[in-house]
C-alpha cells in the first residue's frame, strides 16, 4: 500500500513536471518565431536573404583618391572620370584601369574639372554629360557633353543637353544615351541624345523627382533605383524604382527597394540589377549603406546579400568585365570629404534561387 502510494506520487510529480516542460517549449517557439518575425520584417517579407561564401576582393587601388565622378567601361578598361577629392575641388584627372594588368594609368584629362557628372560609352566612345564645376548643391550646373575617342586620344565637343545638371543618372539602349533627374530643380528632367545624328529629344518626365540615384538597362527598360529629393545628403532618401519602357514610351513602377537610400550605384549582372552602399544610414556613425541588394527584373523581387567589406557612396556608374564588378573609389563616410583610393570587386552568381 504504501509502496502504491509512492509510485502514484512520483507519477503525479512528473506529470507535474512533464506540463511545465511543455509550457516553457511552446513559450520559447512563440518567441522565438516573434523574433524571427520582426527579424524579418526590417529587411522586407517579400525579399530573399542569401548567405553565400565572400564573393567579395580587391584590386590595385586608384592613382587618386576620389569621390562624386562617374564610371564607365570602354573597349575593355575603366575609366573613373573627374570627381573631387577630399578637399572637395573638383578635377579633371581621368584614370584608366586594365584589368589584365592590374593597373591604372592617367588618360587624356577632361576640358574641365568637373564632378556629378553622368558617363557611358557606346560605340567605342566615351561620353561625359553634364555635372557641376564645384562642389555644393547648388552647382553651378552645367549642360555640357564631351566625348573621348580613344582612337584619337582626345575630347571633342557634342551638342549639350536641352537642361544644365549633375547627380543624375545615364543608360544605353539601342545605341542612344538616356539621362534621368539630377540635382534640383532638374530632378524630373529625361532626355535622350542620339550620339549618330548628335541630337536630344526631351522624354516624359521622370514621374518622382530624384538625385543621386542608380541607373541602368535591362533589355529595352531602364529602371531607375533609389536617390534622394534635395540637394544635400541629409535631405530625404527614396526606396522608389521606376521603369521607363523605351517601346512604349511610359513610366511604371516596380518592387521598391529593401530600404530608402541615396548615393546608390548600381549596374547590371548576368541579368540581374545589383545596387550597392549609399548614404543617410542613421544606424551607422559614417552614415553610409554597406548593403548589397539585387533586383530580379523577371521575378521583380529583391535578393539581400552580404554586405560590402567597405561601404562607400558618392560614384555613378560601375563596369562588369571577365566575371567581376568593378567598384573604384567613393566615399567613406557621409558629404563630400571621404573620398578613397579602394577598389572593391564582386564576383555575382549567374543565377539567384
Amino acid at each position: 500500500m504504501n509502496l502504491f502510494r509512492i509510485v502514484m506520487s512520483n507519477s503525479k510529480i512528473s506529470y507535474m513536471i512533464f506540463n511545465k516542460f511543455r509550457f516553457l517549449l511552446v513559450f520559447t517557439v512563440i518567441i522565438s518565431t516573434a523574433c524571427n518575425k520582426s527579424s524579418n520584417q526590417s529587411i522586407s517579407s517579400s525579399s530573399t536573404t542569401i548567405s553565400e561564401p565572400s564573393r567579395w576582393g580587391r584590386r590595385a587601388d586608384l592613382l587618386e583618391a576620389n569621390s562624386e565622378m562617374s564610371v564607365a567601361e570602354l573597349d575593355g578598361q575603366i575609366y573613373v572620370l573627374g570627381g573631387y577629392p577630399s578637399t572637395r575641388i573638383s578635377t579633371t584627372v581621368v584614370q584608366v584601369y586594365d584589368p589584365v594588368t592590374d593597373q591604372w594609368r592617367r588618360s587624356v584629362p577632361l576640358p574641365v574639372a568637373l564632378n556629378h557628372t553622368m558617363s557611358v560609352s557606346v560605340n567605342g566612345v566615351l561620353y561625359v554629360i553634364g555635372g557641376q564645376t564645384d562642389a555644393g548643391g547648388n552647382g553651378p550646373f552645367v549642360n555640357t557633353v564631351y566625348a573621348f575617342d580613344p582612337k584619337l586620344g582626345s575630347w571633342s565637343i557634342r551638342t549639350p543637353m536641352p537642361t544644365a545638371r549633375a547627380g543624375g543618372g545615364a543608360a544605353v539602349v539601342n545605341g542612344r544615351i538616356y539621362v534621368a533627374g539630377g540635382r534640383p530643380p532638374r530632378g524630373n528632367d529625361f532626355a535622350v541624345y542620339n550620339p549618330a545624328t548628335d541630337r536630344w529629344e526631351q522624354l516624359p518626365i521622370l514621374p518622382t523627382q530624384r538625385n543621386h540615384l542608380g541607373m541602368v538597362s535591362v533589355g529595352t527598360k531602364i529602371y531607375v533605383v533609389g536617390g534622394r529629393t534635395g540637394a544635400g545628403f541629409e535631405t530625404p532618401t527614396l526606396d522608389k524604382v521606376e521603369v521607363y519602357d523605351v517601346a512604349a514610351g511610359s513610366w511604371s513602377t516596380a518592387t521598391p527597394m529593401l530600404k530608402p537610400r541615396g548615393g546608390v550605384n548600381a549596374i547590371v549582372a548576368n541579368g540581374y540589377i545589383h545596387v550597392f552602399g549609399g548614404e543617410g544610414n542613421a544606424h551607422s556613425s559614417n552614415g553610409v549603406f554597406p548593403d548589397h541588394d539585387v533586383l530580379d527584373p523577371v521575378r521583380n523581387s529583391w535578393i539581400h546579400l552580404p554586405d560590402m567589406p567597405t561601404p562607400v557612396h558618392g560614384v555613378t556608374g560601375a563596369a562588369f568585365l571577365n566575371g567581376l564588378i568593378h567598384l573604384p573609389g567613393g566615399g567613406t563616410s557621409s558629404g563630400g570629404t571621404s573620398g578613397s583610393t579602394i577598389h572593391q570587386t564582386y564576383r555575382p552568381a549567374n543565377s539567384y534561387p
